[in-house]
């Protein structure tokens, strides 16, 4: 019987274990399960934490130096293993100048092991100012990498451009595990009333900014008939209820939904999902709507484009359009069976290319000459 090796897993950005949802986290876990697909054993190497969110020079000093700690302790530990039990790879997700890897690279090194990254993010513009340390850290961590999964085709065109000889960059696009899902193909019929859903929580900054423009671009559709659900919750409740009560007979809010079962029958409910993606990496939400057969109307920031086939699964906008947004809206809200085209799409695009078997088997073409 082939025994698993193992492969120790970090995530700086967002534990895996994290008690808040998000997209973070939920391709964290993503990732060890597709590892797990692909032969090998992942464990959560560390829960150190290396986010900054505000550039503060002296909170990265200190999360460098606590890293630099888990490295001596992790370096030993794994140095008392039996040698078949030591990690035969670290595997890292996400590293930006937010949130750096000062673990990973060091341990690999110390250890004589494989480094890898999954979606990475370089950002030249960051080497000065107030993430001047994360910078650095994330950019050392990225050069050191044996290889980087990119998960969008926006990350890698910076990756490609700083890749040093030694490294190879591999496509790794997000994927979803639908056995998670209880997927039932039977879709509501059409109602008198479109059905729009959104699925976000509710945090001051990009995720409000994009409520914003989902509440402005509706409000120039009264005309029309519709109705909106939005799952999340957070600090910005308040005020994002505030921006949706000039329609407030039109909008239901379901606070924090974490059952899979409870949110898959709002997918599959729902007629077109909403979402402006204010500066999102991707949005792993708008791949959950589509394998549930709902299209999408998204702004095409950063990675969204990576996940939602624009004219095919759904509708990209300019990014932080209002009018643009508007206007995707009102033509698909009067064009049911143009929403039904796009949902039968969309769904088949997840679930031919986006699945976890299709993620494990890139992770293990890509692996195998680096862990033997």
């Amino acid at each position: 019987m082939t025994i698993s090796r193992p492969v120790a897993f970090y995530a700086p950005l967002k534990s895996p274990n994290h008690p808040l949802p998000s997209g973070d986290r939920t391709m964290a876990r993503l990732l060890m399960k597709a590892l797990g697909r692909a032969g090998y054993s992942p464990f959560l190497a560390s829960e150190v934490r290396t986010l900054d969110k505000a550039g503060n020079r002296q909170r990265q000093e200190s999360l460098r130096k606590e890293s630099l700690e888990e490295v001596d302790r992790l370096v030993a530990h794994c140095r008392a293993l039996p040698e078949d039990s030591r990690p035969c790879l670290w595997f890292t997700y996400h590293v930006y100048y937010k949130a750096p890897d000062w673990i990973g690279p060091r341990v690999a090194e110390a250890l004589g092991i494989p480094y890898a990254i999954a979606e990475g993010s370089r950002a030249s513009k960051r080497a000065e100012g107030p993430w001047a340390l994360g910078h650095e850290g994330a950019q050392a961590a990225l050069d050191r990498a044996d290889v980087i999964f990119g998960m969008t085709a926006h990350d890698r065109e910076a990756l490609e451009a700083s890749r040093p000889a030694h490294q190879v960059l591999v496509d790794l696009p997000p994927f979803l595990d639908l056995a998670e899902w209880p997927i039932t193909d039977a879709r509501t019929g059409p109602a008198t009333e479109p059905r729009l859903l959104t699925v976000a929580m509710m945090r001051e900054g990009d995720k409000l900014a994009s409520y914003r423009i989902l509440a402005a671009a509706l409000g120039h559709l009264q005309q029309l008939p519709w109705s909106l659900d939005i799952v999340g919750d957070g600090e910005a409740r308040e005020e994002i209820a505030r921006l949706f009560s000039p329609m407030a007979q039109r909008v239901r809010f379901h606070g924090q939904v974490e059952s899979k079962a409870d949110l898959a029958a709002l997918y599959e409910s729902a007629d077109l999902f909403v979402w402006p993606a204010v500066n999102e990496a991707y949005g792993i939400v708008l791949l959950e709507a589509q394998a549930l057969g709902c299209p999408v109307v998204a702004g095409a920031y950063g990675g969204v484009a990576s996940v939602v086939r624009n004219g095919e699964t759904g509708t990209l906008t300019p990014p932080g359009d209002i009018p643009a947004f508007a206007d995707a809206l009102s033509k698909l809200l009067q064009d049911r069976e143009r929403l039904k085209d796009l949902g039968t799409n969309a769904s088949r695009f997840v679930r031919q290319e986006r699945d976890l078997d299709h993620a494990a088997l890139r992770l293990r073409n890509a692996l195998k000459g680096l862990t033997g």
